[in-house]
This record gives C-alpha cells, sequence and structure tokens, in this order.
C-alpha cells in the first residue's frame, strides 16, 4: 500500500507536461478518420466556430491566451464588478417586470412577487401599462422605501415621475431612502418609436434627483431595443455605449459634473441562453464604460449599474415551457457575469400578459440559483477562465469599434436618424435569419423537436402585443417558423386535417431510423405531418401505404447504399402513385424521380414554405 506523504499530495508530480503541439496532434487523428486531412495550427482552426461579430470561438484556451488584467471588484475598470463586494452579501437584486393595465390586478401581483423573493419592481407605466393616475392604487401596500421602483413611461414620463416622487412624500418616505430609476430614456424612445429624441425631460428630473433624492436614477439606458431588433453583442453595447455619452454630454452641459452624471444613468442589457457570452458581454460592458468615465477624467465614477433581462429573442410561443431552461441559463449568465439586477421574463412572455404560475416561476428562478445553487457566494466566478478573459477582451474591442463608428456618424441621436443603426442590425439579423433557417442556430421545441400535437398555451393579449412600432423592429428567433405553423394550424381549423407527408422507410431499422427521425423532425417544423408505416417498404408496399396515408407527397429515408439500390424504383412508384412531390432526406444525388433533398445545412424555413404553397396550404 502507497503511504501518502504527510506535507499533501501534488496530483500532477507523477504525470508530463504535455505540450500544446502533442493535443493538435491527437486532434488531427481524430479529424483524419473523418475525413479531415489538416494538420497543426490547422487542426484547430477546423474545431474553432466564428460566431457573431466575427469572433472565432477555439476547441481550447491556454495561459497562452492572454488578455488585459481584469483587476479587482470595485476598482477601475471595473470587469470583476462594480462593487468590492459584487454580489456576496445578498445577492442581485430580484426586479420582476409589470404591465398589466388594471390596477388591482397589479397591485395583487405586485404584493404576491413583493412576498416571495421578489426586490425590486418595474413598471409599465401609461401607454400600455397602468395610468399614471392609478399608480397610487397599484402600490398600496407596498412599502416604498424598502422596495425600489424602476419606471417605464416613455411618453408620460413627466406625469409618472412627479406621481412617484408624490407618492414618497405622502407616505413619509425620506428622499434619501428612495431607491429606483425614473426610467427617462430619450434615446431609448427614439429607437422603439421613430420620434425625435428631446433630453429636456431627462435633464430636468437627473437635476431634480442629484439635489434631491441621491439613491434615485433618473435615466435608464435601455440596449434592450438594438438587441431586440437583432443586433449583436458588440452592437448592443456600442450602442449603449453612445447612449450613455450621449446622455452625460446632456448632463454635463445643464450643470451636473461628470461623477453626478454618471450617478443618474442604469444600463439595461439582455442575457440570453448563450451563457458565456452573457457572462462575456457584461464584463464587457463595465470595462468599455470605465474607459469612457476616465476619459471624462472622472475614472473612480465609471463603476456601471446593469440591469440585466432575459432576452425575449430568444422567447418561444411553441412549446413555451422550454423557456423555462432558456431563462435559466440567461439568468445564471447575468447573475455569474456580475449583474445588480436580473429580471426573468416569464415563459409565456411571449404569449401575451403573464399569468401567476408563470411569473412564480420567473422570481423562484433567481431565488434556485442563489438559495440553492450558491451563485452568488463567490464574486466574478468566471474571472481567470482562460476562455471567459478572452471572449471579454474580444467582445469589448469589437464593441468600442461599433461605438467609435457611431460617433463618427454624429452620435446615437443622428445614427438613429440617419438610419445607419438601423440598417447595421438588420444586415446582423438578416445573417442570423439564414442560420436560422439552416437550423445551424436551432431553436428546440420550434425548428428542432416540434410538438404538431401540443395544446397552443393562450393568455391575454398584452402591451404592444403585435411588436408593432414606428422605430426599429422587434424579432425574434422563432418568427420564420411561426409562419409556416400558422399556416399549417389554419389549415387544420379549415379541413381538419394537418398537410401531410409520407415516409417511405427502405431497409431494415438499422439503415433508416436516423434519417426518418430527421425527416419526421423537418417536416414537423412547417407543421407538415409525417406518416411513417413502421416497417421497411419496396415499391410495391410503398405504393399501398403512400395511397392510405392521406399524404400528396413523400420523402424517401435509408442509407446512401440503399438508395442506390432502390431510391430511383420507388420514387417512380410513388409518383405514378400521386406522389405531387418525391423528397430525399439526404445529399444532393441523381436518383429518377426524386425533386428535392433535405438535409443538414439546407434551407428548411425556404423548403417548407415552397412545399405548403405547393400543396395550396394558405
Amino acid at each position: 500500500m502507497t503511504v501518502l506523504p504527510a506535507d499533501g499530495l501534488s496530483l500532477a508530480a507523477e504525470f508530463p507536461h504535455p505540450a500544446h503541439e502533442q493535443w493538435q496532434s491527437l486532434v488531427e487523428g481524430v479529424l483524419r478518420k473523418s475525413g479531415k486531412d489538416v494538420a497543426g495550427s490547422a487542426a484547430e482552426e477546423a474545431l474553432s466556430t466564428t460566431v457573431e461579430d466575427g469572433l472565432i470561438t477555439r476547441p481550447l484556451y491556454t495561459s497562452r491566451d492572454s488578455a488585459p488584467d481584469a483587476g479587482y471588484p470595485g476598482f477601475a475598470p471595473f470587469t470583476r464588478g462594480g462593487k468590492a463586494e459584487g454580489n456576496a452579501t445578498g445577492g442581485w437584486d430580484v426586479r420582476q417586470r409589470h404591465t398589466l393595465p388594471d390596477p388591482a390586478r397589479l397591485n395583487e401581483a405586485v404584493l404576491a412577487d413583493l412576498e416571495n423573493g421578489v426586490t425590486s419592481l418595474w413598471l409599465t407605466v401609461g401607454g400600455g401599462g397602468v395610468a399614471v393616475s392609478a399608480l397610487a392604487d397599484a402600490l398600496d401596500g407596498v412599502y416604498l422605501d424598502l422596495a425600489p421602483v424602476v419606471l417605464d413611461a416613455g411618453g408620460e414620463l413627466d406625469a409618472a415621475a412627479e406621481e412617484l416622487l408624490r407618492l414618497y412624500s405622502a407616505r413619509g418616505v425620506d428622499a434619501r431612502a428612495a431607491r429606483g430609476n425614473l426610467g427617462a430614456d430619450p434615446l431609448g424612445q427614439a429607437a422603439r418609436s421613430g420620434a425625435e429624441p428631446d433630453p429636456t425631460a431627462a435633464v430636468h428630473w437627473a437635476q431634480r434627483c442629484a439635489r434631491e433624492f441621491p439613491g434615485l436614477r433618473a435615466l435608464t439606458v435601455d440596449a434592450l431595443p438594438y438587441h431586440e431588433a437583432g443586433g449583436s453583442a458588440a452592437e448592443e453595447l456600442g450602442a449603449s455605449l453612445a447612449t450613455g455619452v450621449a446622455y452625460l454630454r446632456a448632463l454635463t452641459d445643464a450643470g451636473l459634473s461628470v461623477e453626478q452624471a454618471c450617478a443618474q444613468l442604469e444600463f439595461r442589457y439582455a442575457a440570453t441562453a448563450d451563457q458565456f457570452l452573457t457572462i462575456a458581454k457584461l464584463r464587457a460592458a463595465r470595462r468599455l464604460w470605465s474607459r469612457v468615465a476616465q476619459v471624462c477624467g472622472a475614472a473612480g465614477a465609471g463603476a456601471q449599474r446593469q440591469h440585466a433581462v432575459t432576452s425575449s429573442v430568444m422567447m418561444t410561443r411553441r412549446d413555451p415551457w422550454v423557456n423555462m431552461l432558456r431563462t435559466t441559463l440567461a439568468c445564471l449568465g447575468a447573475g455569474v457575469g456580475g449583474a445588480d439586477s436580473v429580471t426573468v421574463l416569464p415563459f409565456d412572455h411571449a404569449l401575451g400578459l403573464p399569468d401567476a404560475f408563470a411569473r412564480r416561476i420567473a422570481r423562484n428562478t433567481s431565488t434556485i440559483l442563489l438559495e440553492e445553487s450558491h451563485l452568488a457566494r463567490v464574486i466574478d466566478p468566471a474571472g481567470g477562465s482562460w476562455y471567459v478573459e478572452r471572449l471579454t477582451a474580444e467582445l469589448a474591442e469589437a464593441s468600442w469599434a461599433f461605438f467609435q463608428e457611431i460617433e463618427r456618424s454624429g452620435g446615437q441621436a443622428a445614427a438613429l436618424r440617419s438610419g445607419m443603426i438601423g440598417e447595421r442590425l438588420a444586415a446582423t439579423w438578416a445573417a442570423r435569419s439564414k442560420d436560422l433557417a439552416r437550423r445551424k442556430e436551432p431553436v428546440t421545441g420550434v425548428s428542432e423537436f416540434p410538438q404538431l400535437a401540443e395544446r397552443p398555451v393562450e393568455r391575454e393579449a398584452g402591451p404592444d402585443a403585435d411588436g408593432s412600432s414606428g422605430g426599429l423592429p422587434r424579432v425574434r428567433r422563432d418568427e420564420a417558423f411561426e409562419a409556416l405553423r400558422a399556416r399549417s394550424d389554419a389549415h387544420l381549423a379549415a379541413t381538419g386535417q394537418r398537410p401531410r407527408v409520407f415516409l417511405a422507410a427502405l431497409g431494415p431499422a438499422a439503415a433508416h431510423t436516423g434519417r426518418v427521425s430527421f425527416a419526421s423532425n423537418l417536416f414537423q417544423a412547417g407543421g407538415i405531418e409525417p406518416v411513417h408505416e413502421p416497417v421497411q417498404v419496396d415499391a410495391a408496399t410503398a405504393v399501398i401505404a403512400f395511397k392510405s396515408s392521406g399524404a400528396a407527397v413523400a420523402c424517401l429515408c435509408s442509407s446512401d447504399a440503399l438508395y442506390a439500390e432502390r431510391a430511383g424504383a420507388v420514387a417512380g412508384a410513388l409518383r405514378s402513385a400521386g406522389a405531387q412531390r418525391v423528397f430525399l432526406a439526404g445529399r444532393p444525388g441523381e436518383y429518377p424521380g426524386v425533386d428535392e433533398y433535405v438535409f443538414a445545412g439546407s434551407d428548411v424555413v425556404a423548403v417548407l414554405s415552397s412545399l405548403l404553397d405547393r400543396m395550396g396550404v394558405a
């Protein structure tokens, strides 16, 4: 029996130190087996992935991947956190969003949230939310000195802010105890509505808050309009920097110091299910804003206050239960990334006004991550990861480049007015839409593993339910597939059945199962019901099964070897039996009678849209 030394165990003492080149050699061998004859750094590049903003994610990061010194939490450049203690003392602020227009229902929801883990409120006031005159009723029973309130009042900023400050006074809240944000964001409102931004009101409220309410902020730098218009992470950060700088100019021109102006801003960012990108985005945002403050001569005031909101772009209307998983990952990324406040949108957000169950799951997401996973115990737990540090640095560089481009265009207002920002975001979304259409970026429950038999979840319509506005568009990852599914739903309602496709499985299960699953998954993404006989077919049995299937089109599914033997004969037989179109699951080849091919990487949206047209599905 080996006796361990009393002074401890050196885990690496008996192992040789491998070189990076040795690892690359092993990768070469694996790639060679898959048909890729590459060597050296090319082998590593073959496993690398180009993501948005031209950033490249490599399969392995080591100490050779240098990044700027991240410093310490609470010190410039604030990459590791804006506060020395991070969120370790009490976790992040759990901020719930409320858009209910009825003050009684809103008050019931607000009190339920505050009694069960929510620590601040984000209220839509005026417009699509509760009326300004009903704000007092909506906040009845709320201890305003304990629960910060953040307003989203749009064009009714003055009335909503005045009413909230009146409530503080009427309920005996000391001005120094008031917390939250009045939500002034003229540039964000311009991005949403297309209106000309006017900073006058925002400046007025910033001056008043700085003078009378030291714990209350007046302005929100909301980057969500750019994310929700299809922008990349770098574009979101670049636009937020340009907006923040524009507000600093307006506030300092009005007499506030740079330190006072910085203290009036809270930045709002989207958190997505790409947890590492979310972590890097929040870290990069703090580093970038610290640089802005430094250039303005107020390096000590560069700690960016961050509010992270789970992305509405990633939320789906079909199989909305999967959204719970997406928002959990997004919340994790926001927490690890160091957000001061986190809003988890309810899983039914894309369907309308959330119900009580959805709100409970949303707030409990933060509770579980904080209280059961202990996610906030360590400050910046991703810090020191070679991957995260490098991604943070690269994202910061890309974001700064876009920020400078906006500044050269005359600033945020001018870039919005000229359409420069809108055009850039549209181009980014067009490229991403191609990846979505080809399922290179899969959407679980929508483009992958859809459930045609699921009962739709229905909710009361919420404000701006159609996503329309006069400014930047609002996009969703599921929108192209949702349009296809809506056509199928209408056909079902009109005829009593969905459009169908017959899957002709050739050969034994081992030969056809993989492609049967692939084809079934693909056609269901467009609302087309697959009909599959659980036995192998030849030309004769395929005709019988096809005629009894009720389908108008067919798809051959098998191995390449069996396609070479049987595809032509079976396709011809199916055409003779009345098949309007015959597909083959696999790469394009020379098979008589086959009209079209479906394969990994094909434009699924185009294929399905064209097929529905041919089938007469409006």
